[in-house]
């Protein structure tokens, strides 16, 4: 049957029917699963990269996107298709071996991309074909072969290509109201080298932009559509190519003057964005209002184990710098290097609560394929399995230095008690005291109806149902009568320490 399609691809006038699968994500940080509830929405983000490869396959062929965070695979979708394609993440294996089975069952080829191949295609033996790497380069090769019927089994990127290349996302095969916020992607690579990070394996030390024009065109094709929220530029680090940012940010601001656009903007960067106070204020001017900071520790000896060379510097210091100056750190920090002692577990909680990073991510320590880190453990007998890609999940996938069971109690303990009410409400007032408004675009002052509905919910379930609600009503009253300009942020906070604290009940 297979064969037969492929033969048929062939045929002048003969429309390709092509379903793409995006596994579902389980309960992690980013997933912001128990926020969901809330706000009305079924995901928080769509599958970029399914949407940017679905632009690149030849324009009459006939596309579906199934997106498992947000709607089932159903049987007559899988007979419709001709070839299933699949991007996915480490995290998403379980996921994506059911999709597998699925596909198998109606005897549909696979075409695979995505991280958790390009690290690791080889424990996927039922895939008929991968695509690893980056896309842009080989994806007309692919193409080709599928519509002579000769596919090979892998086509790998040899290097790393021009993201001029890269086309605007396929919106219209998504339903944006089911996501929190939207996606787009301006550069990628990272010119540090981070000894547990696989971004530089999968993306290169030198990082490669879009145009900016080629940003605000994606930019516009969502506001087009009716997009007014947030938008989360999912770069390896926004500011990896400063000059270039800085040109994309002008233009921006140009675009939003121009369009009156109202969205707001949210992205990833390493913490040296506090010694470019230029750089900062072009951001918020741009409608950025939070970024995420990988802090990682605050042991001066964990830092320089891992290479994180442009973390050597007080770090409290750079991130009240950052919040000063009108930006939001969300941080992502880890226990488990073999530099950690015994007082790891207490010296990250008094920096979280010091430096009043709301939005604490901690995970243990992965040893992630292909990396420095996976490497130096593997030669040094250390390396047990291969990682969930789920940093919450308490498991660790080699043999650390400190106990094992040490580690995993003392995550454990330090999740509770970071995300406990009356510890994280303290936590938000001290980030709203050093956080300033600076002048930028003006939020929306309308209160839209899901607005409304997130408010009246938030009320119910945080102030009456569940526990913490006396924490809950005296950060509330609090804010209200003492911070009312910032109340609206504060209730938004409240939600998201929702998420956390169950996500930290279930590690």
């Amino acid at each position: 049957m297979e064969d037969y399609i492929l033969k048929w691809a062939v045929v002048p006038g003969f429309t390709m029917k092509i379903l793409l699968i995006s596994p579902q994500t389980p309960d992690t940080f980013w997933s912001f699963k128990h926020v969901l509830k809330f706000v009305s929405k079924k995901s928080s983000i769509p599958p970029l990269g399914l949407l940017t490869i679905a632009a690149m396959l030849p324009k009459e062929w006939e596309l579906r996107l199934v997106d498992l965070n947000v709607e089932r695979l159903q049987d007559q979708d899988l007979r419709w298709a001709d070839s299933v394609m699949i991007s996915a993440m480490i995290v998403q294996k379980a996921s994506v071996q059911q999709i597998v089975a699925r596909c198998q069952a109606h005897g549909k080829r696979i075409i695979a991309g995505g991280p958790l191949f390009t690290t690791g295609h080889e424990a996927f033996l039922e895939i008929q074909h991968f695509v690893l790497g980056e896309a842009e380069e080989i994806i007309g090769h692919v193409v080709e072969d599928m519509r002579r019927g000769s596919l090979q089994r892998i086509y790998k990127a040899t290097g790393w290509p021009n993201l001029t290349q890269t086309p605007i996302p396929r919106w219209d095969l998504i339903k944006l109201h089911n996501y929190v916020t939207m996606s787009v992607q301006f550069s990628r690579g990272c010119p540090f080298d981070c000894e547990f990070c696989d971004i530089i394996v999968m993306n290169g030390r030198v990082p490669r932009t879009k145009t900016p024009a080629q940003l605000v065109a994606e930019l516009e094709a969502l506001r087009l559509r009716g997009w007014r929220e947030m938008v989360f530029i999912v770069d390896d680090n926004f500011i990896g190519d400063k000059r270039s940012t800085r040109v994309l940010l002008r233009e921006i601001i140009e675009w939003r003057r121009r369009t009156r656009a109202e969205m707001g903007f949210l992205t990833e960067a390493s913490v040296n964005l506090a010694d470019d106070p230029e750089l900062c204020a072009l951001m918020v001017e741009a409608g950025f209002n939070k970024v995420f900071v990988g802090i990682e520790t605050p042991s001066a000896e964990s830092i320089e184990e891992c290479h994180k060379v442009q973390n050597r510097r007080d770090l409290v210091a750079a991130v009240r710098t950052l919040q000063q100056r009108g930006l939001e750190v969300m941080g992502g920090f880890i226990v488990g290097f073999d530099s950690d002692k015994t007082d790891i577990f207490k010296r990250q909680f008094e920096f979280i609560q010091r430096s009043g990073v709301v939005t604490a991510m901690v995970g243990l320590l992965a040893a992630l394929p292909q990396t420095r880190l996976y490497k130096r453990l593997e030669t040094e007998g250390r390396l047990e399995s291969e990682t969930s890609g789920n940093n919450t999940d308490g498991a660790l996938n080699f043999k650390p230095k400190l106990n094992r069971e040490f580690l995993q109690s003392g995550y454990r303990d330090l999740m509770k008690k970071l995300y406990e009410p009356k510890i994280y409400y303290q936590r938000v007032l001290t980030f709203l005291e050093h956080h300033k408004k600076i002048s930028g675009p003006r939020p929306r002052l309308r209160l839209s109806w899901p607005d409304f509905m997130a408010f009246v919910k938030s009320f119910w379930l945080l102030g009456i149902w569940y526990r913490g609600r006396v924490a809950y009503w005296r950060f509330f009253w609090s804010t209200l009568l003492l911070r009312p300009h910032q109340f609206r942020r504060a209730v938004e906070f409240a939600i998201i320490g929702y998420h956390f604290r169950r996500v930290a009940q279930e590690c």
